[in-house]
């Protein structure tokens, strides 16, 4: 059997027990609360191998591999250590998300501030999830087109369906197992890549007398305040994102919650230092003659990794770093692609269109609001390559900028009222937009490298100002039963 065979055959059988998860998930679905968050009994290990597997996606794979071997040398690492370091604060809070027994961040604020609030932000949370699920689905169909010579677009097809189907059939149970898996499949397949890259740089002395000075320096590419402002931006969205917060509200107990975060962070200060070696030893290795950026240049310098790979290592471990690398998309992929549906079915058409639909009918919704999100991601990703980060961070920045404060301090603060709420949306919404697509990242002449910080400046003063001027009615951190 051929190199290439090899390796298709290796990914084909990784995508084919994704879809088998899915089926043997579906069996264990008897409920819409056992679809969008696992029935409530994830334990530690399983919730630290999801939240991991959930946020280190394309961006945090392949694009710090790529900033290690362009700009950023060792300290594109940061970009990994910094979601460590959120979810160690998370842990903190955890358990109060967990206590609040809600299936979905906007039920969140529907119970707590009214409907008014619920759809709002039902609204701003669902359309990033597009945009998130369609930047997942961009990066695991070049990795698969690259990596078995197919079409860049029968790729996106493969990718959309594969991850639809299998999110589908099992919710967020399908969601947590495959999840486990990839978080392994990733954190593996990237390290067996190391020595082989190594080995064929002729070893770390090779690799250091071959990068540019300051290449391992952990400031090279990140300040202090660049450090603080991106923990700031995954604490803001990593609480008020779906794809993230579900996991919390999914665990079976508020130790498991804290427990799980905890977890999570260790695997992203493990893993942070792996793509990024390998994206030093790239560099050294283009700097050696020994690998040609040529090679590369018709699907761009993220996939340097994948396209070395093909020339260098066994196909066996090819086929392994391949799966892991599709993992690490998919794993993201699928977490958006619940988190659209959890929140049409249960905040738009159970909400708000149908007050009275049964159980059945909103996973019903759920599972069509899912498969039409994939459609339009599998579309936006057929016809839009642009750089995944730019994607990611203004899908992370547009939803948490307002959302955050209301959230967060609603489980605390017994005066956040709804009038509160809705000026923070607005005006941390308003912020991020005006500065992402109009002022190129300045606000009253000042440039932010990360825009959700004066939008979080913005909506907390608004929060606070509007909550005590228009004091809530009834002044309790209780949420409103529902029907």
């Amino acid at each position: 059997m051929g190199g290439n065979m090899i390796v298709t055959v290796v990914v084909i059988l990784y995508l084919l027990i994704m879809l088998f998860i899915g089926w043997y998930s579906s069996t264990k679905i008897t409920s819409n609360t056992d679809f969008m968050v696992a029935g409530r009994r994830l334990g530690p290990i399983l919730m630290a191998g999801t939240l991991a597997a959930t946020e280190i996606g394309g961006g945090s794979s392949l694009g710090v591999v790529q900033n290690g071997m362009q700009d950023y040398g060792l300290s594109a690492a940061w970009y990994i250590i910094t979601m460590g370091l959120a979810f160690v604060i998370l842990a903190f809070v955890a358990p109060k998300f967990r206590m609040a027994t809600v299936k979905t961040v906007p039920e969140y604020f529907r119970r707590r501030y009214g409907k008014s609030s619920g759809l709002i932000t039902a609204v701003i949370m669902l359309l990033p999830l597009i945009g998130l699920t369609a930047g997942q689905f961009i990066a695991s169909s070049v990795i698969l087109s690259t990596m078995l010579g197919i079409n860049y677009q029968v790729a996106v097809i493969i990718v959309a369906v594969v991850v639809t189907v299998y999110s589908i059939m099992g919710g967020l149970w399908s969601v947590t197992l495959t999840d486990f898996i990839q978080v392994f499949l990733i954190i593996i397949g990237m390290l067996i890549a190391v020595p082989f890259a190594l080995n064929y740089a002729g070893g770390w002395e090779a690799v250091q007398a071959n990068i540019p000075e300051g290449t391992m320096s952990l400031f090279k590419g990140y300040d202090g305040f660049a450090i603080v402002s991106l923990v700031i931006m995954y604490v803001a969205t990593f609480s008020v994102g779906q794809e993230a917060v579900s996991r919390f509200y999914a665990a079976k107990d508020e130790k498991a919650a804290m427990g799980g975060s905890m977890l999570a962070a260790v695997i992203n200060f493990i893993y942070a230092f792996v793509p990024t070696i390998l994206g030093i030893i790239t560099l050294a290795l283009i700097n050696m003659g020994k690998f040609d950026a040529a090679h590369f240049e018709s699907v761009g310098a993220r996939y340097a990794l994948p396209v070395l790979a093909i020339e260098v290592m066994p196909a066996i471990i090819c086929g392994l770093l391949f799966a892991g690398i599709i993992s690490a998309t998919m794993s993201s992929s699928d977490s958006d692609l619940l988190g659209a549906g959890s929140i049409f079915g249960n905040d738009i058409y159970k909400a708000i269109l149908k007050p009275n639909a049964t159980d059945a009918e909103v996973m019903r919704v759920t599972k069509i609001t899912m498969c039409l999100v994939g459609i339009a991601s599998m579309l936006i990703a057929l016809f839009n390559t642009q750089s995944l980060i730019t994607i990611l961070m203004f899908c992370f920045t547009l939803r948490a900028a307002g959302a955050f404060f209301p959230y967060v301090l609603g489980h605390y603060w017994k005066k956040a009222s709804t009038a509160g709420t809705l000026a923070s949306l607005i005006a941390g919404t308003v912020v991020v937009v005006y500065m992402e697509r109009v002022s190129g990242g300045s606000l009253f002449g000042i440039h932010f490298s990360q825009t959700i910080v004066p939008g979080l400046v913005v909506a907390l003063i608004f929060f606070v100002a509007f909550s005590l001027i228009f004091p809530a009615k009834n002044e309790t951190t209780e949420l409103a039963e529902e029907s």
